[in-house]
């Protein structure tokens, strides 16, 4: 079920650097240096694959763009905003 612009806006307000583009909520993280980096996006991996739900990952270097939408449903769900949470918590934000 897709959630309603004012649901997804509180769910960014308790997320810090979160945004929305579109269908998309997204965040880029600046790590320490590359290798971080990849560790980062390991991590974010296996929380993926134990929610069944995989975000687009962009790796630039130090920076790694996240982004998350529900493809199957159209647009932005829970399972979006639960995993910016997880990702959130993996990076200590």
């Amino acid at each position: 079920m897709l959630l309603a612009d004012a649901d997804v806006a509180d769910a960014l307000a308790a997320l810090p650097g979160w945004g929305r583009t579109g269908d998309e909520i997204t965040k880029t993280y600046e790590l320490a240096s590359f290798p971080a980096a990849i560790a980062f996006v390991v991590g974010i991996g296996f929380l993926a694959e134990k929610a069944d739900h995989h975000p687009d990952l962009d790796i630039r270097w130090r920076r790694v763009r996240v982004a998350l939408t529900t493809h199957d449903a159209g647009g932005l769900t829970v399972a979006d905003v639960e995993l910016a949470r997880q990702i959130a918590r993996l990076a200590g934000d």
